[in-house]
């Protein structure tokens, strides 16, 4: 009883950071049991939350086109194409997981939770399609596309500029008719083997001129470009 009370209790805290309380809340446990916990306590595959994921990942895909189609009307069909792989993608999702927490909530295995399961961007994205997912089947089309607007699309441009800056700082240099060679320095690697944090500078010549960390190289050397986009904009 109290252990059924405790998951009971986490599940409406999680409600209340999405916004969303859940008229099925047993809904929301599915979209949040991982494969490793459905696998370690024998539960029918279809209790755990791929299913919800795959949902999810339809209604996150369709509300994103709509609300990038009427946002960027100059952009073409390609670029529409690239701008909403770089909303839904793996690091984003991940990204917007962490803003709510969302990996203290997962119900994962023993091994995959000793392994840093609920810090590994794959589990925390498809974790967050599957809550998608259960939102859309509990409330319908509108409380998910309210949910995606909210935690996803209100910092479009921000997250867009995050995870592409890579290319907007070297298309920066190159308009800036600069000779240097832009190249990434991996400053330091800490923690154990699953849950590593890379610190990379980015320089231009021998000058730094941006620091990220992240959990692998590719992330923090996003957040690096990303820190000397905005250091080159305030000069």
């Amino acid at each position: 009883m109290k252990l059924r009370m405790k998951s009971e209790e986490k599940l409406l805290v999680l409600e209340n950071k999405i916004g969303y309380h859940f008229m099925e809340p047993s809904i929301l446990l599915h979209a949040l049991t991982h494969s490793s916990f459905a696998n370690e306590m024998r539960l029918d595959k279809e209790r755990n939350n791929e299913r919800l994921e795959f949902l999810g990942d339809a209604v996150l895909e369709l509300v994103t086109s709509e609300a990038i189609y009427a946002e960027y009307e100059e952009l073409s069909e390609g670029d529409l194409t690239k701008l909403r792989a770089s909303i839904v993608c793996e690091q984003t999702l991940s990204f917007c997981a962490r803003d709510l927490s969302l990996g203290d909530y997962i119900l994962l295995g023993k091994g995959e939770d000793g392994s840093g399961g609920r810090s590994r961007d794959s589990i925390l994205s498809d974790t967050f399609e599957a809550v998608i997912g259960a939102i859309y089947l509990d409330g319908g089309f509108t409380n998910a596309k309210e949910f995606i607007k909210g935690f996803i699309l209100a910092e479009i441009k921000n997250k867009s500029l995050f995870f592409d800056s890579k290319t907007i700082l070297q298309e920066i240099i190159q308009n800036e008719n600069n000779k240097q060679k832009l190249r990434y320095k991996l400053l330091s690697e800490e923690g154990p083997d699953h849950n590593k944090i890379f610190t990379i500078a980015v320089c231009i010549g021998n000058d730094e001129i941006g620091i990220g960390t992240g959990r692998t190289k590719k992330a923090a050397e996003q957040e690096a470009a990303n820190q000397a986009i905005q250091k080159l904009r305030s000069k």
